[in-house]
C-alpha cells in the first residue's frame, strides 16, 4: 500500500472516530510533532496512565499474542 492510501484510509478513519480519549491523543502527537517536542509531555495523567498500564503488563506478560487472538475468532 502506498503512503497516499495509508494517508487516505486514516483520514477516512479519523473523520469517523468518536473516541475523545484517541482524538485528544492524536492532537498531542501532532502538536509535538510541529514543536520537536517529546509528545509525552502533552499527554494527559489519565492517557499516560493507561500507557504505563500497558507497559507493566507487557512487562508482567499479562499479553495475548495475535495469533491467539485469531484462533479466538
Amino acid at each position: 500500500m502506498g503512503l497516499d492510501a495509508i494517508k487516505l484510509e486514516l483520514i477516512e478513519w479519523l473523520i469517523g472516530l468518536e473516541d475523545e480519549d484517541m482524538i485528544s491523543y492524536l492532537k498531542a502527537v501532532k502538536e509535538s510533532e510541529t514543536r520537536h517536542n517529546d509528545y509525552w509531555n502533552d499527554l494527559t495523567d489519565e492517557l499516560k496512565a493507561g500507557i504505563e498500564r500497558g507497559l507493566k503488563d507487557i512487562d508482567e506478560r499479562k499479553t495475548v499474542s495475535h495469533e491467539e487472538v485469531n484462533l479466538i475468532k
